[in-house]
């Protein structure tokens, strides 16, 4: 089950839903085989069947012995399913089971995993991205304590020993040289001036499919804007460490894998073709992870740790990523620079938008572009691809944090300009998407949008969709003018997400995203210079702390009999926008570059 991009219950409620339904049927089946009656005068309820006539009932459990599959099962369609109105569990909070053992420490992930005669590895990577190692003291780490073997890799090298411990110290004594990679001088912060000259080329990029004519839209506008955008890369800083262990059998024939990750695409995560065996020999033993945000879609950690099992066959080995390791040669959220321009007619109505996007990796830094909710007849989105050879990766909401952040914070330019209240703005624009629309008015409603915040504090908004899901955040924030720290006091979402199978997790989905979201916007920076990351660990990449979260998040789910969304991504994009859009409603200003860190917003301040 691949437990990335807001997937899970969205992709798997209709194959569920028919699941259960030909499970009923079996039962049915089996008891009207049982009883000797028709089908069709059989029911189920609370976990038995019913035969009216004759006031028969057996349980579920009961019918097991006997249980018969009839040759061929229904392909139950949507009209064939239980009504909606007669469900029992969706909708209901149910606990989950597993929590009282993740909270008193009980449940186990992958690292806290120990198999017998278990070896350990650890990788050095460099922190040059692409760069090639050139070992320069085998024999002598080769006679440190504890070490087993080396196992050279085109990017790393590899180190295998009977305590992690040993591992680690025999690490520190590599002597590598180190070859130029493509990331050799490249500087993250002064790559923005190239990008402003990429994005005032005339020469399109990659076009996405354009509605309408921006070009006729921008002919003779009554007033255009536009505004450059930028954001940095970000880190995923899952709790848990990367690690897995894998144990190759002596014969090199058949493995085993132990690992907590989101990826379900590549169920055997890679193992049989690096082991060259048949998927069929690899048994995978799937643990809780410690998050992912997407960087456990990836599998290269299971991959390298297969390397190393193979060379210790037929004894375990588990690899070990330190957070120095993830942080300095992680995969990243791209650094972007998104250019857009907006023009209006003689009534203030937004008749085009053109979005530019200078970044690497269009997939990645391009999704949350389009804007089908809003009523912009002429839109165009022109994709300008640059190469830094800097590893990327899906980050939780992926573009849509920088896009929705430029798109958001352009529509409140041209709120702020024509002096127009952003939500009235914004219900202008939604007046064709009533789901959309209904989002917007929810979200002003529990904020009280309407009444004035006390002196100090402003409100800003934002709206989006990702993953099907329709979200309407609200913030409230004030500013120490003096660090320039941004303190959010109070945060409101409204969704509409479909059907709600489990509201207790949707609200703690998008409590969790907003805080992550908050986290990323106000605290995280990774900066490249010379094309080595700059950061190592969380004393020098900063994370939000217990002191920075709001006072309240509040999130109202609006009922709706649309199949269920994706909802883990949908808090996170809505900070960035909502934040500055109040920074501008409380301070005149504008914040044009995330993070917003105290330098920048005191930069903005005294602009």
């Amino acid at each position: 089950m691949l437990s990335a991009g807001s997937r899970v219950t969205k992709s798997n409620y209709p194959v569920m839903r028919k699941a259960g339904a030909q499970a009923r049927h079996v039962l049915l089946h089996t008891a009207a085989k049982h009883w000797d009656a028709p089908i069709e005068a059989l029911h189920t309820e609370n976990g038995f069947v019913l035969y009216d006539k004759t006031d028969q009932k057996i349980s579920y459990g009961e019918l097991v012995p006997f249980l018969e599959v009839p040759e061929t099962l229904p392909d139950f369609q949507e009209d064939q399913l239980k009504d909606p109105k007669n469900f029992r569990l969706i909708g209901k909070d149910i606990p989950r089971y597993e929590i009282p053992e993740k909270v008193n420490g009980a449940a186990k992930f992958a690292i806290d995993l120990q198999l017998p005669d278990m070896l350990y590895g650890v990788l050095e990577r460099g922190n040059l991205h692409g760069a090639k190692p050139v070992l320069q003291n085998e024999s002598e780490i080769l006679a440190m304590e504890g070490i087993l073997k080396i196992v050279p890799f085109e990017y790393a090298i590899g180190i295998v020993a009977t305590t992690l411990e040993q591992a680690l110290a025999a690490k520190k004594q590599l002597k590598i040289d180190w070859s130029e990679a493509t990331s050799t001088g490249y500087n993250s912060q002064d790559i923005f001036d190239e990008y402003e000259k990429v994005a005032s080329q005339t020469k399109k990029g990659e076009v996405m499919p354009e509605i309408g004519n921006v070009q006729q839209a921008f002919r003779n506008p009554a007033k255009t804007y536009s505004a450059d955008f930028k954001n940095d890369y970000v880190y995923h800083a899952q709790m848990e460490p990367l690690n897995s262990i894998v144990k190759v059998a002596e014969d090199g024939k058949s493995a085993e894998v132990w690992v907590g990750t989101q990826q379900g695409g590549d169920t055997k995560l890679g193992v049989p073709d690096l082991l060259g065996i048949p998927a069929k020999d690899v048994n995978v033993h799937l643990q809780y992870l410690g998050g992912g945000f997407g960087r456990r879609s990836m599998t290269d950690f299971v991959v390298e740790c297969a390397a190393l099992a193979k060379e210790m066959a037929p004894k375990p080995v588990k690899l070990m990523w330190t957070r120095e390791d993830d942080m300095t040669y992680g995969a990243y959220r791209p650094l972007s620079l998104q250019r857009l321009t907006a023009s209006t007619d003689s009534k203030g109505n937004i008749t085009g938008l053109s979005h530019i996007v200078v970044a690497e990796n269009g997939n990645l830094a391009t999704s949350g572009v389009r804007n089908d909710y809003y009523d912009i007849p002429n839109q165009l989105v022109d994709w300008r691809e640059t190469t830094h050879g800097i590893r990327l990766k899906h980050w939780r909401a992926v573009g849509h944090g920088p896009n929705k952040f430029a798109i958001e914070c352009l529509l409140d330019d041209v709120a702020h300009d024509q002096k127009i209240d952003p939500v009235t703005l914004r219900r202008k624009l939604m007046s064709k998407s009533p789901r959309a629309l209904a989002t917007l008015e929810k979200a002003a409603e529990i904020s009280e949008w309407d009444s004035t915040s006390i002196d100090g504090k402003a409100k800003g908004v934002a709206f989006l969709e990702r993953s099907g899901t329709l979200s309407t955040g609200v913030c409230e924030i004030s500013v120490d003018r003096n660090t320039g720290k941004i303190n959010v006091h109070r945060f409101w979402s409204a969704i509409d997400a479909g059907v709600i199978v489990q509201p207790d997790n949707v609200k703690a989905q998008m409590e969790g995203g907003i805080i992550m979201g908050m986290s990323s916007v106000l605290k995280e920076q990774l900066t490249m210079v010379d094309g080595k990351v700059q950061q190592s660990n969380f004393d020098t990449y900063q994370l939000l702390r217990m002191e920075d979260i709001p006072d309240s998040i509040e999130t109202a789910m609006i009922e709706s009999n649309e199949p269920p969304q994706g909802v883990g991504e949908s808090g996170t994009p809505l900070v960035a926008c909502a934040i500055a859009n109040a920074f501008l409603s409380l301070t005149g200003k504008r914040l044009r570059h995330l993070p917003f860190t105290p330098e920048r917003v005191l930069e903005a301040l005294n602009s």
